[in-house]
């Protein structure tokens, strides 16, 4: 029988198929990534234990689909296992808007997303809870108005960025979990499978992290 938490009935009905799925395969993520979640983990854990908010960007290139699928993978599995004190953000070395392959496979999962502003980037308000305030997904630099300054975790989603950002400012813990990119599928055959496969492997992953910050 499923362990049954605190704030599952905070997360949005439509996803709660998907999130019992992927909490049941975290036997499929590779030992060298559980490593470095392990250590995002205990990152995450030492700020709320110390009264500080965990303030998590996860950063990639343009900020138009990894990126955004950790942040909101994060801040719902922070809803699912009732761990307060997380703060995800998102942010790229350069901003273009979030892709609407990545608004649909979020969709495809249960996410209710729905655009606020129209325009070359908009923002899209990303539904994910009952009682949790939106998340305003849209494209942006890591350190735009909105993201944290200083005393963040910087989680580096794509390796062309964790190559061309040595340096994070702001940020006290640093740590490349770096994703295949599903633009490589784009307009092929297999585009949807490759943006649903990249989606459920980020929500398994932040879901696996979470779980160990709630212990």
């Amino acid at each position: 029988m499923a362990t049954a938490y605190a704030g599952e009935d905070d997360v949005l009905a439509s996803v709660r198929p998907a999130i019992e799925k992927l909490t049941s395969e975290f036997e499929q993520i590779p030992a060298d990534r559980q490593k470095e979640l392990k250590k995002a983990a205990l990152f995450i854990r030492t700020k709320i234990q110390a009264g500080e908010p965990a303030q998590l960007t996860f950063i990639c290139t343009h900020n138009s689909r990894r990126s955004h699928l950790a942040q909101i993978w994060t801040q719902t599995a922070a809803a699912y296992y009732d761990v307060e004190g997380i703060k995800a953000y998102s942010g790229g070395t350069e901003s273009t808007a979030m892709n609407i392959r990545t608004v649909d496979a979020l969709r495809r999962v249960g996410f209710s997303l729905t655009d606020s502003t129209g325009g070359n980037n908009p923002v899209y308000l990303v539904k994910f809870s009952d009682t949790k305030s939106e998340i305003r997904g849209y494209s942006k630099v890591y350190s735009a108005d909105g993201n944290p300054k200083d005393n963040y975790a910087a989680f580096m989603t794509c390796s062309q960025a964790d190559k061309n950002c040595p340096v994070v400012q702001g940020s006290t813990f640093r740590i490349a979990i770096p994703y295949d990119d599903p633009k490589a599928a784009d307009g092929m055959p297999e585009e949807v499978a490759r943006y649903d496969e990249r989606t459920q492997q980020i929500g398994r992953e932040m879901l696996y992290m979470i779980s160990l910050v709630k212990g």
